[in-house]
């Protein structure tokens, strides 16, 4: 298995021939002297010799069938492997669930990113393939992060993409940070990979994102890069801004972004999230309606158990809008324009 790995560079065929673990962890270094570490199926570990403050965690495949990041993902490892890239910080690569994307499906279950910050633990389900996946991965993380320099900057990017087209094709979701202000720098280096629109949440969750930037203050964002696709089936060249800088990132190279300018940019507030109450719920729009069209005041978005749901402030626009969701999901985030004054 090691030998195989190291010959064909390959980490995204370990994983999908093992997707649910492996037997041992495997270590081995680089000529570079770079440290290397498979965990478990789909989590390896890049250690250099001379880490220079940061450590980063890249996610994808939180869901099965968004391949875009993946295939990104496994693009970064093979060249880090292949020492095509020289990393000067620490990194470590999660392939979130294997086993959907054997499936081609978003989950196996059970949604992966509704069961961090301990929900894998609650209610029901507590054996499905998804819960035992959440308490792995968050125990990675906490190891990831532990292992490190305490002084460190942490940063968790979650690489996903959407269900339906975006009016904004590229896109992060900035997790609820009470106390804490939003980094601007972190908001300008998102708009330098090409992601210039960020919502900021407005409540927590229990999405992975979520978890790093709660429980070890980490720059961490759920990122939205385009519509869902087949695996193999994605044009690369829409990511090549974002490729690079991460590269710039994990090699401890200048970064050389542009000043903070909300002009530039798409800042938008969670206003309000509309949970499912009735099995009836259904949105009065038609399913091809694209994330982030907006709606203006009075208009009824949604019908369920004999009642309108409408919108309330003067505009709102919608994202992830999902009727087929269990009773008490969320189906939609609402979204008015961002105020800047938390942003430093």
């Amino acid at each position: 298995m090691l030998q195989a790995l190291q010959a064909s560079k390959d980490f995204l065929k370990l994983t999908l021939d093992n997707p649910f673990s492996l037997d041992e962890e495997l270590a081995f270094s680089l000529k570079n002297a770079t440290q290397v570490s498979v965990w478990d199926t789909g989590v390896i570990v890049f250690e250099p010799s001379d880490s220079q403050g940061k450590d980063i965690i890249l996610s994808c495949a939180v869901h099965g069938n968004e391949t875009a990041p993946i295939e990104l993902c496994n693009e970064l490892i093979s060249e880090i492997l292949a020492e095509t890239i020289t990393l000067n910080q620490r990194v470590m690569f999660l392939i979130g669930n294997p086993a959907a994307i054997h499936n081609g499906t978003r989950f196996i279950d059970e949604n992966l990113n509704r069961l961090f910050s301990g929900a894998h633990s609650k209610g029901e389900g507590l054996a499905n393939p998804e819960r035992v996946r959440a308490k792995k991965l968050e125990s990675y993380v906490d190891r990831f992060f532990e292992e490190g320099d305490a002084a460190s900057q942490k940063i968790h990017y979650d690489l996903h993409t959407a269900i339906r087209g975006s009016k904004h094709e590229k896109f992060a979701i900035y997790p609820y940070r009470p106390g804490r202000a939003y980094s601007s720098e972190q908001i300008m280096f998102l708009a330098a990979c090409g992601i210039e629109t960020v919502l900021f949440h407005h409540e927590p969750t229990t999405t992975f994102s979520y978890y790093s930037s709660e429980k070890y203050q980490a720059d961490a964002f759920t990122i939205e890069l385009g519509k869902v696709m087949p695996m193999g089936q994605n044009d690369m060249t829409r990511f090549i801004a974002l490729k690079e800088m991460l590269v710039r990132l994990v090699s401890a190279k200048p970064l050389e972004l542009e000043p903070f300018d909300a002009a530039k940019l798409n800042l938008y507030q969670v206003c309000r999230a509309i949970n499912k109450g009735f099995e009836d719920f259904e949105f009065t729009f038609a399913n091809d309606v694209e994330n982030f069209t907006a709606f203006p005041q009075g208009y009824i978005l949604a019908k369920e158990g004999g009642n309108d749901i409408k919108i309330e402030q003067p505009v709102e626009a919608i994202v992830f809008p999902n009727a087929n969701v269990p009773v008490g999901q969320r189906t939609v985030l609402m979204l008015k324009p961002a105020s800047t004054e938390n942003i430093a």
